[in-house]
């Protein structure tokens, strides 16, 4: 029996449909607790804030977040008993603000993107709050290090992951799997999934800001670029469409990052499969790419994504 919800964080990893003489398999984050990948990093970065005395009995937490981590912390702070503000894009899904809502949490929408996000965030932080500050803080990304890929090194059952992918928001998730992977695996490769319309990492360049949970305009402190192999975009509406084809086909519903993910997974399993049948690698096992369904489609119902 756990002790608190937060005792409960952790997923299942599942293969998913792969390319021929591959394995594609995913970490499906919907089934941590509050319902996404966030919860991990949001548990990792009250506990460190407490840590270091920042956070005391009573105090007020605000974070600027386009939704995901905002619901992690609202579940966090609903079990440890902290007030909390989420500061938002005014254009992220009615889900989400109704879920956050639900935990406990107030919630402050902006006009503009998560630049608009931050500095209002930063206004509330000098008025007496405590930001986290999920971009910044090295607790994000050391929580995929401690627990999401300490899981994936258990679930794996003895086989090398040849290929980790993983699109890019905070870049905590890819930063903390893939230092964690690389180290057990010297030779797996990073790949990272970005928007093709807001392609910073590709480009240097921001731009329209469609997709929910990643691609969020500029890079963040917390994402190890030196770390990143390749860089790979997918358009919203490649993404959209695998995010309908998983629901109706493997009876998983995520949302667009994890559509966009799954989209690029399967493009690096048959370039390593193609690489196996040429002869350029020795490896005699099928190539084993992971990657990660940060969240439920649930969420994304009021986008219109799963409308016919």
């Amino acid at each position: 029996m756990d002790d608190s919800v937060l005792d409960a964080i952790g997923s299942p990893l599942v293969r998913v449909d792969s390319p021929p003489g591959t394995t594609v398999a995913a970490k499906v984050e919907s089934k941590n607790p509050g319902g996404s990948a966030k919860d991990r990093p949001a548990k990792a970065m009250v506990e460190a804030a407490e840590h270091e005395g920042l956070l005391e009995p009573g105090a007020h937490i605000v974070e600027p977040t386009s939704g995901n981590t905002g619901i992690g912390l609202a579940v966090v702070a609903a079990a440890k008993g902290y007030d909390l503000t989420v500061v938002m894009p005014a254009s992220k899904s009615e889900e989400r603000r109704n879920i956050m809502a639900a935990y406990g949490a107030d919630l402050e929408l902006v006009d503009g993107e998560m630049d608009s996000a931050r500095e209002r965030a930063d206004e509330l932080e000098s008025q007496g709050m405590v930001q986290l500050r999920q971009f910044e803080n090295p607790a994000n990304a050391r929580a995929h290090y401690e627990t999401t890929a300490e899981e994936i090194l258990e679930q794996i059952d003895g086989r090398s992951v040849d290929a980790l992918v993983a699109a890019v928001g905070t870049g905590g998730t890819i930063t903390g799997i893939g230092s964690r992977l690389r180290e057990a695996f010297p030779e797996m490769e990073v790949v990272a999934v970005e928007p093709d319309t807001n392609a910073v990492l590709s480009t240097g360049e921001a731009g329209a800001d469609d997709f929910e949970g990643m691609g969020p305009g500029f890079v963040s402190d917390v994402l190890d670029t030196d770390l990143l192999d390749t860089i790979e975009t997918v358009s919203l509406d490649a993404a959209e469409d695998e995010c309908r084809r998983l629901a109706e086909e493997e009876g998983i519903l995520v949302g667009q990052s994890s559509g966009a993910s799954n989209v690029v997974a399967r493009r690096v399993a048959d370039r390593l499969a193609d690489d196996v049948s040429s002869g350029d690698t020795v490896d005699t096992d099928d190539p084993l790419v992971v990657t990660v369904f940060w969240d439920s489609g649930e969420r994304y119902m009021s986008t219109g994504m799963f409308e016919r």
